[in-house]
């Protein structure tokens, strides 16, 4: 029996060494991964706070939305978040008279949630923007809208 017990304490003190064998080997490997920021905000490109949908089970929607040379996706919002990066092309959003903001690829942005706008493809070629919607179950990625007066 005391050599179990002599056997718990040993893997008890060694655990520590082990782990930190572990954190030494991973820190010598991290050099060749990195991670290069895109965007860190608090607040869309409309100076909105960035506020979560609550209520339902989160649902998290990535994929890519594709537009061809001087298509809009016409008047819309956006209840929830939804961080944007152009991949290639140009695009072009209008936010009515707050302005227009123009994307191009690498730009990533948040784009406004509660403020009605519209998105083209102001580019000679196809425009493939990547999106991310952070919403919840049940609420719709986009909400038609009319154009702002």
């Amino acid at each position: 029996m005391s050599l179990t017990i002599s056997k718990k304490v040993l893997l008890a003190l060694s655990a520590p060494a082990l782990f930190a064998l572990g954190a030494a080997t991973a820190m010598a490997l991290a050099p060749s991964i990195t991670f290069t920021p895109l965007l860190q905000t608090s607040k869309t490109v409309a100076d909105e706070p960035i506020v979560y949908p609550t209520g339902a089970p989160a649902k998290i929607t990535a994929g890519y939305i594709d537009v061809p040379p001087g298509v809009s996706t016409g008047w819309h919002q956006h209840g929830i978040p939804l961080v944007g990066m152009v991949m290639e092309g140009e695009l072009t959003v209008d936010y009515g008279n707050k302005g227009k903001r123009t994307y191009k690829p690498g730009d990533t942005f948040v784009e406004a949630i509660h403020q009605t706008h519209q998105g083209t493809n102001t580019g000679t070629g196809p425009l493939r923007l990547l999106a991310i919607f952070i919403g919840a179950e049940g609420m719709p990625t986009s909400i038609p809208e009319k154009a702002p007066e």
